[in-house]
C-alpha cells in the first residue's frame, strides 16, 4: 500500500494526465479544424461518427505519447541524478486545435550541478523527437495533397522545414495553390504538433528546455544571448506584425529571461554532451514555425 503523501503527489498529476487526453481528443476530431461542439457528435451517421471517434483516438494517443516520452526523459534523467522531480503535470487547453499547451516537470533549485541539469534537460527533447519525428514521417506517407482555389484559404498550418522535406520526398515540390490535407490525418497533425511543442522549447531563454541546454554550454554569458534573443523576437514580431508568440514572450519575461547558476559550473560536460548539446538546439532550425497558423 502506498504512504498517504505519495498518493497524495500522484492525485493531480494523473487527474491532469486524463483530463488532457479527454482535451486531445475532442481536438483531434476534427485534426488541425478546432475542437467540436461534443453534443453534435450523436447526431452524425454512425460511420462519419466512427471516423472522427477514430480520429480523435489518433491524434490524442499519438500527441499524449510524444509528451509522455518527453517528460519521462527529463525525469527518469532526473531519478538517476538523485535530483527531486515531480510526476509530469499535463497541461489540458480545451477550445484550442491542439488540445494541450505541453507539460512541465518540476525539480528541486540549485541541487543539479552542471552536467546534471544538462542530462535532464536534454534528454527531454531527444526522447519526444523520438517518437514525433516517426508519427509525423507515417502521417505524410498517409497524407493526401489538396488543390486549392485562388484565394486566401479560412486556415492554413505553417510547415517547419523538417516536415517540407518530408512531404517533398514523399509527393515533390508543392505548387502555390496546393496544400497536404489534415483534417482526415491524425498522425500528422500529432507529428505536426509534437515537432512543433518541442521546437517551441528549445528556445534559449528562461527555464524552457533550451535554456537550460545553452546555460550548460556557455555558462553566464548565455543569459545575454537569452535577452538578445527575447529583443529579437519584440522587434521580429512589431515588423511583421505577427503577435503569435506574444503571450509566450510575456510570460517568459514574467518568469525571467536569465537562467540561475547551477550547484557547480565549472563541472565539465565533455566533447560528446557538447556536441549532442548543440545538435539538439539546432533542432530549432528545422522544426520552429514562426507562423504557425
Amino acid at each position: 500500500m502506498r504512504p498517504p503523501g505519495r498518493r497524495r503527489r500522484l492525485r493531480w498529476p494523473i487527474l491532469l494526465f486524463i483530463a488532457t487526453c479527454i482535451s486531445t481528443f475532442l481536438a483531434g476530431v476534427i485534426p488541425g479544424g478546432g475542437m467540436p461542439d461534443p453534443s453534435q457528435l450523436g447526431n452524425l451517421p454512425e460511420a462519419i461518427r466512427s471516423q472522427l471517434i477514430h480520429n480523435g483516438a489518433v491524434f490524442s494517443g499519438s500527441l499524449m505519447l510524444i509528451l509522455f516520452c518527453h517528460e519521462m526523459g527529463h525525469y527518469l534523467q532526473a531519478r538517476r541524478h538523485r535530483v527531486h522531480a515531480t510526476f509530469p503535470f499535463f497541461i489540458p487547453m480545451p477550445f484550442t486545435p491542439f488540445g494541450t499547451m505541453g507539460a512541465v516537470i518540476f525539480q528541486e533549485p540549485g541541487v543539479a550541478d552542471r552536467r546534471q541539469m544538462f542530462d535532464i534537460a536534454v534528454s527531454g527533447p531527444l526522447a519526444g523527437l523520438i517518437i514525433a519525428l516517426p508519427i509525423a514521417f507515417w502521417g505524410v506517407q498517409e497524407s493526401v495533397v489538396a488543390q486549392f482555389p485562388p484565394g486566401p484559404k479560412l486556415m492554413s498550418y505553417g510547415d517547419p522545414l523538417i516536415l517540407k522535406w518530408m512531404i517533398a520526398a514523399k509527393h515533390g515540390p508543392l505548387a502555390a495553390n496546393q496544400d497536404i490535407l489534415l483534417n482526415d490525418n491524425p498522425l500528422l497533425f500529432a507529428g505536426w504538433v509534437g515537432i512543433f511543442i518541442t521546437a517551441l522549447n528549445l528556445l534559449p531563454v528562461s527555464q524552457l528546455d533550451g535554456g537550460h541546454v545553452l546555460y550548460t554550454l556557455l555558462g553566464p554569458p548565455a543569459r545575454r544571448v537569452a535577452k538578445m534573443f527575447m529583443l529579437g523576437a519584440l522587434a521580429y514580431m512589431f515588423m511583421t506584425d505577427n503577435w503569435t508568440y506574444f503571450f509566450m514572450w510575456f510570460l517568459v519575461l514574467f518568469m525571467g529571461v536569465s537562467h540561475p547558476p547551477t550547484r557547480d559550473d565549472r563541472v565539465p560536460l565533455g566533447t560528446l554532451r557538447t556536441i549532442i548539446g548543440w545538435a539538439t538546439l539546432a533542432f530549432i532550425i528545422v522544426g520552429f514555425t514562426p507562423m504557425p497558423l
